[in-house]
């Protein structure tokens, strides 16, 4: 069962004082951006966000779980009506993520070597 757009554009809505929050479709599911960096994804809707050292001290009552099978464990976030604890919880995450790299532009017109 794929994720709904509306549980997306909540939690999304929910986060808007943590940054800039995007998301982009992936893999019939959701990643979620924050200042560019990508920070969760939405599977089943259920809000999976990356586990950092200092966050998970701050948090241990938190639930960890993989989002999808193979996966490594993220938080899942059970309440997401809590705007309060999420702003500060993402904000806390995307502090101890690194930047995302810059992407290197495409070149034009490489073909393959016979």
């Amino acid at each position: 069962m794929a994720s709904k757009i509306e549980f997306v554009e909540y939690v999304a809505d929910q986060l808007r004082d943590a940054g800039t929050i995007t998301y982009k479709k992936m893999f019939g599911e959701y990643g979620l951006y924050c200042d560019g960096k990508i920070f969760a994804v939405v599977c089943k809707d259920q809000l999976f966000v990356k586990i950092t050292e200092n966050v998970k001290k701050s948090y241990p009552e938190l639930s960890e779980a993989p989002p999808y099978e193979g996966a490594k464990n993220y938080f899942l976030i059970e309440d997401v009506e809590d705007q309060a604890m999420l702003t500060k919880l993402v904000t806390a995450t995307c502090r101890e993520l690194p930047n995302p790299k810059p992407k290197t532009p495409k070149k034009a017109g490489k073909t393959k070597k016979k």
